[in-house]
């Protein structure tokens, strides 16, 4: 389990993931050494997973995000292994999520335009097997994106 510093650490850190351990220390009112040992920790325990950066999709030329709802036609373990096997290779999907309800996958699709999602959804999701029902949304806005965890979980 993690204490109350643990999680100062980790609010600091997921707030701004180049932040010094001489600047969480300060921040803490503690010296770098332990707060060193803490990171340390929380690294090796799995609660600090990797250090990432944010980037502006539509500056690479990422213009389109689509959700994709996937239902799969045959729902034996094979088939469903098979599928999340075969969804990690296709880079245009950044996310992907099994979920309960009308469809079994939701996939979180970034492309540059409405004709490479087209060759995206006909010429790679399409080809993998067992894919029953594909029904896409397209976002028109983001309203509010984050990957940190709030903090009164914290």
């Amino acid at each position: 389990m993690v204490d109350k510093i643990d999680k100062q650490i980790l609010r600091l850190l997921q707030l701004d993931a180049k932040k010094t351990t001489k600047e969480i220390a300060a921040a803490l009112g503690l010296t770098t050494t332990p707060v060193h040992e803490r990171i340390k920790k929380l690294e090796r325990e799995g609660y600090i997973q990797q250090y990432s950066i944010r980037i502006d999709r539509k500056k690479v030329g990422l213009m389109m995000m689509a959700f994709c709802s996937v239902s799969l036609k045959n729902h034996e373990r094979s088939f469903i292994e098979k599928f999340e096997r075969d969804i990690q290779m296709l880079d245009e999907v950044i996310d992907c999520y099994h979920i309960g309800g009308m469809f079994d996958y939701l996939l979180k699709v970034l492309v540059p335009n409405m004709d490479e999602y087209q060759r995206f959804i006909s010429k790679k999701l399409a080809d993998l097997d067992n894919i029953g029902t594909v029904q896409s949304s397209f976002v028109m806005s983001e309203i509010k994106h984050s990957t940190q965890i709030p903090n009164q979980f914290l």
